[in-house]
């Protein structure tokens, strides 16, 4: 695929003190100026970062020309509950969503899944499509001369992303279990996927064509976050599940400066980015630990970043 058509999107999550808050608006009007298809905001466990998040979003939104992308999750709510802030994040005008399944709580008894009425992220897509049916069951335009209003034949439709796992859910016990969980999830609405964390390129197209011939339609975002030191590695590494890629770790372990480790992992996250795109993936989204340096290295060495933009990584 020529980089110059490919896709790419990023992640970030809500500020978890004020000083962070009031560095985030900064970054995200330096991630809005690379134009992406979408910036993704995430939603705390049970919905521990509602209102940060819903305001992150509304920042998207307001002051930038970005689509923004609210995560939502099944831990934890009722369908009433799930309904209040589906519609919320709608009235606020989202119409792209990532819905997951979410993580149980760390306390949970043992035997206790933690789950609300949703059991899975494909009875979340379905309920998200409804909200925003009932919300606006049909549109409407006004007929030019008459005072009158003719329905559209179709109503807005939201863009909804699921979760993949190139390396496997953590409770699936066979690959062709994820997949069929993501033609469970297409059926019921979902039209993008977004990877978990992965490290070695193979996984992600092997899984890709997997789904391809299996019948799975829409087009799956690899995810990736440029690697810039030993501990953000290892804490990828708990958060994937994934085997350890050797020559990252030992080059990142060796490197004594922090300068030269942030290089490092820009340089390999270029290079991964390159094999996916190569290999045939749509683009790719990126996790921006809530920082714009890194990413928008790897896009301009990636030759996804449009022009205008080119150099501006360098400020």
């Amino acid at each position: 695929m020529s980089c110059t058509t490919a896709r790419f999107s990023f992640e970030l999550y809500p500020p978890r003190s004020a000083a962070a808050a009031a560095a985030l608006p900064a970054t995200i009007d330096r991630l809005a100026a690379a134009h992406p298809d979408f910036i993704s905001v995430t939603y705390g466990a049970n919905g521990s970062s509602r209102t940060s998040s819903l305001e992150v979003l509304r920042y998207i939104l307001d002051r930038t020309d970005v689509s923004p992308m609210a995560h939502l999750t099944c831990v934890g709510s009722s369908h009433a509950e799930a309904n209040v802030l589906i519609r919320e994040f709608l009235d606020a005008g989202i119409r792209r969503f990532l819905a997951v399944r979410g993580d149980p709580p760390a306390d949970l008894p043992e035997g206790e899944t933690g789950l609300g009425d949703l059991h899975s992220s494909a009875e979340l897509v379905q309920l998200i499509h409804r909200v925003q049916a009932e919300r606006v069951p049909y549109g409407e335009l006004a007929v030019p001369g008459l005072d009158a209003r003719t329905v559209l034949s179709s109503r807005e439709h939201v863009q909804i992303a699921v979760a993949a796992f190139p390396n496997g859910h953590p409770t699936s016990h066979s690959v062709s279990q994820d997949i069929d969980t993501l033609l469970a999830k297409q059926a019921a609405g979902a039209n993008l996927g977004i990877t978990q964390l992965f490290f070695h390129p193979e996984d992600y197209l092997s899984f890709a064509q997997k789904a391809r011939d299996a019948g799975v339609q829409f087009p799956i975002l690899p995810g990736i976050m440029p690697v810039t030191s030993p501990a953000r590695l290892r804490r990828m590494l708990e958060l994937s599940g994934d085997d350890l890629p050797s020559d990252l770790a030992i080059q990142l372990e060796i490197e004594p400066t922090e300068e030269g480790q942030r290089e490092i992992g820009i340089a390999w996250a270029t290079d991964f980015s390159r094999r996916l795109l190569d290999g045939g993936a749509p683009g790719i989204h990126l996790y921006t630990f809530n920082q714009h340096e890194a990413v928008l290295a790897v896009l301009e060495r990636t030759g996804l970043l449009p022009a205008s933009t080119t150099g501006s990584t360098t400020h």
